[in-house]
């Protein structure tokens, strides 16, 4: 399946889901992205999006050498369901 421009190509695919896709789920999307490589493919999304990711999980993540500054909180679609 190809979504958002990502292709699982048959790869382990996980979905990371909160409310607003603004903290939580992008924090274990830049996790899973981190540890996983390019052995799986995973994607976030929210309910109800905010308008940015919270400034605080950014600070986190970077703490640790991960950067989700350039994530944005986006909906969960039936396409990203079906395809995770």
């Amino acid at each position: 399946a190809k979504v958002e421009g990502k292709s699982n190509d048959g790869k382990p695919t996980v979905l990371f889901l909160c409310t607003h896709n603004a903290g939580r789920s992008q924090m274990a999307l830049g996790f899973f992205t981190h540890f996983a490589g390019d052995a799986a493919v995973a994607w976030s999304g929210g309910s109800e999006p905010g308008n940015e990711i919270n400034p605080a999980a950014i600070a986190a993540m970077a703490e640790r050498g991960i950067d989700i500054a350039g994530e944005y909180p986006k909906p969960w679609t039936e396409e990203i369901v079906q395809a995770a």
